[in-house]
This record gives C-alpha cells, structure tokens and sequence, in this order.
C-alpha cells in the first residue's frame, strides 16, 4: 500500500505490524505442557570455526534507537536553512539552540539540549522507496534479492544475549516492517514486541503474566514436566536442537517468574510528575518506556513515532507531531544525564530517508536520499558535536559524507560488537555483521 497518497509506486505499510506470530509465550497449550513457544528467546547459533576478531571494551550497554517512519524532512528537524529563500527553507523560522547551531521552528525544547547530542548532517544513500530505505537504516545493509539482513537489534541479541531474564531486544510498541526483524537468522534473535501502546489507558504487555487460573505450584509442576520430557528426549535423540529448546524454555520460564524483569514493563511504577513531563502521549510514553527497559537490562529498544511520510501540508503536519517529539526526546536526554545513564546509554534518532530541499506545489517535501540528518546522543558520542555539512540548499552532502554502513559500524564499536565478525548463515555461508564502512571516530568522545 502507499504510505502517503502522493507517493509513487507501491509501499509496505510500515504503521502495522503483519506478522501473524506470537510475539511473546502464553501459558496454555503446547503438548499438553502449558506453553506455547515463539521464537522469541530461542537463542541458538551455528557455532561453527570462523577466524577470530578483535574484541572491543563497549562504551555504551544499551542503545535506544528512536525511528521515525516516512522520511523525516532535514529542513525542518536537523539541518535548517535559515537564510535560504522560503521555497527551500520551509514554512517554520529555525531556532538557535544552547550551541549556537539551528534547528528546526518546532524543535524548541530540542534546542536546549543541543549541548548533549551529535548531529550528522550528511547521511546519504541511493533508495528512494520506503522499504528499501528502511532497510538501510535498520540493518546498514542495501536491500539484497538474494539475502535477507537481520535488523541491529537482531545482530546485538545474538552477539550479547539476555541480560537480567529481560528480552535482549524489544521493539516498542511492535514491529513496523520486516527490515526491524532477524533476516536471515532465527526468529529466536527478532524483538519482542509489547502488542499495545504505552500510551493507551490501561496498557498492559502481552503475555507477559501466567493466566490466572495457573498458580505457581501448577507453574512449577508443568516446567518440572517439561524438563523431565526434555531431558529423556536429549539422552535417547541425543539432539543439539532439543539442548537448544531447552534453553528457550529455561530462559522463557525466568521472565514470566521474574517479578523484577515483568515490572521492567510497568510504566505506573513512573512518578506522575515524570509522566507529565515526557508528555501524556505516543512520543511521551513510548520514550519513558525505553528508558525503563534500558536501565532495567534490555540491551536495545527500537522504538518508533509519527507518520513523517510529508509529501503534501508539512506544516500542518510537523505542527501536529514534532512538538510532541520536541518535548519527548529532551526529556529523554535529560533523564538518561540525570540518572547517569547518558554515558553507557546510546541513543539514535534516524529515519529512511530525507525530504527534498525544495518546497512541492503542494507545501510538502518529496523522498529524498542523497542527503539527510540523524541524530546522536551518549554512549561514548562527542557533545554538542556538528558531524558533516550539506550544501547552502540541503540537497547534496558538502563534507564527509556518511552511509547506513558507517553508522552501523560506529554503532556496534560504541556497543562493543566487531563488525568485521562474520555470522554463519544456514551453517553453510559466512556473512559480515557490517560489510564495508569506516568507523567515525570523529563522532567518539
């Protein structure tokens, strides 16, 4: 389907989530023993010879990627134009932020905190269809007939694994196109995706608790089965794929008994006044969630926001979502600071693409690859930093020019991950986690 009425051609609805799985376990009834199993903590891999790599120290515990689906227009957010004609500077007057750079009208809480986070305003690839962009910017791969990429958090859940009997990887609220998924490893390495929004009343995870007619003797009887069925099948078979389920089941069995890792989720336990701040709302909560689930041990929240698809009225468009984003990521930031979680807690805020510099006959902005702007914040990122320039008219990149494969690669050395480490695909093919890309250490503190 289209993702905006104006675009060209054909697009994945990237607001809905098609997977027809259960993102998460039910105590119910798989074989007569209580559960049925997803994937989800299926954490399994070839363990095949491969050459060895250098090992890093990571700077950075956990990252908070914040996506925001549909092209988010540069002019308007990270890389205005202040003194450009109003065709191409756009309908908002820029703002001044604490570090003397601009950013957009709307982005005014933004501005205060511009001491905190890295701009790269010079991002550049060559898709201009959504799905293809997507998948750039969540894998750093170019999409491939051939091959289906795993998402980063699908790398960092295989390379990391659980931490704390949490979800190495979850996506909040759920998944918004397969480019967020696994590729070509097991689904056991996708995200767990909460089902509902933390901003509706009433939000609850899915699955997450036993059914109450299940109590914890019962509980217990039905994993002591389990094991007792497991491990007659692991002597007799002896099969390293029944090893494996077992330890899905293991790790399955912690969460949902763990009342720390279950209240992990529990957005209540927030101070209202902390509520109110982030915004009683999509961005808001969504953002407040992330930073619960980080400081709690989930090692990646992909999280995304809004409809930025704006071919048409951005105005009016930027008017009804980026305050809500303005409001949501400062306090973000600043929680994380106040806290002390900014220095191991990476934050990215990316989209698939940029917008065009120049103002359509319909007050929009159309797909536009060639250069646009992400943001960075903590995890061993330089403060108040300025990465990479684009043209008086933001329409080509003017220095240092920066692919998905070279944030992909900084991503995972500020999280510790080689990405020069090949993965085994299938038992049979050896596939780099990046292939290509050069570390910016201009970006590292």
């Amino acid at each position: 389907m289209k993702m905006h009425r104006l675009c060209s051609g054909n697009h994945s609805n990237l607001f809905t989530t098609p997977q027809g799985r259960r993102d998460f376990l039910q105590v119910g009834a798989m074989a007569g023993l209580g559960l049925t199993l997803p994937n989800l903590l299926k954490l399994q891999a070839a363990d095949l010879a491969m050459p060895a790599v250098e090992s890093y120290k990571p700077i950075a515990t956990s990252i908070i990627h914040i996506y925001l689906p549909g092209g988010m227009a540069q002019h308007e957010s990270w890389d205005p134009k202040p003194f450009a004609s109003p065709d191409y500077r756009g309908p908002f007057n820029p703002i001044k932020g604490v570090t003397g750079e601009f950013v957009g009208g709307q982005f005014a809480n933004i501005a205060k905190i511009l001491d905190k986070i890295t701009l790269i305003r010079s991002v550049t690839h060559g898709e201009a269809a959504h799905e293809r962009g997507t998948h750039n910017m969540f894998t750093g791969y170019r999409p491939s007939p051939a091959i289906k990429f795993p998402s980063f958090g699908s790398i960092i859940s295989h390379e990391q694994g659980p931490r704390n009997n949490l979800p190495p990887y979850v996506a909040v609220p759920n998944m918004i196109a397969p480019d967020q998924g696994s590729g070509y490893m097991s689904s056991a390495f996708g995200p767990f995706a909460l089902g509902s929004d933390p901003a509706d009343k009433g939000f609850t995870v899915r699955d997450l608790a036993a059914p109450k007619e299940i109590d914890a003797k019962r509980f217990d009887r039905r994993r002591n089965l389990l094991s007792a069925v497991d491990e007659h099948f692991r002597t007799t078979e002896k099969s390293d794929g029944l090893s494996a389920m077992d330890n899905f089941y293991q790790a399955a069995y912690k969460l949902i008994s763990s009342d720390k890792a279950r209240e992990a989720f529990n957005l209540n336990a927030e101070p209202d006044k902390l509520r109110d701040e982030y915004g009683r709302n999509a961005a808001g909560q969504r953002f407040l969630l992330s930073r619960r689930l980080v400081e709690a041990g989930v090692r990646m929240v992909s999280v995304n926001y809004g409809s930025w698809d704006h071919h048409s009225n951005i105005k009016g468009a930027f008017e009804s979502q980026a305050p809500q984003f303005d409001v949501a990521f400062a306090r973000l930031i600043k929680d994380l600071d106040e806290r002390g979680m900014l220095d191991t807690t990476l934050v990215l805020v990316s989209s698939e693409f940029g917008r065009t510099p120049r103002i359509n006959s319909t007050n929009g902005r159309d797909h536009y690859p060639r250069v646009f702007s992400v943001a960075m914040a903590g995890g061993g990122m330089k403060k108040g930093f300025v990465y990479g320039k684009s043209d008086a008219l933001g329409g080509e990149p003017d220095e240092n020019p920066v692919g998905p494969e070279d944030l992909a690669r900084t991503m995972y050395r500020l999280l510790g991950i080689n990405a020069s480490k090949r993965i085994v695909v299938e038992n049979v093919r050896p596939v780099d986690i990046v292939n290509g890309g050069r570390l910016l250490n201009e970006v590292i503190a």
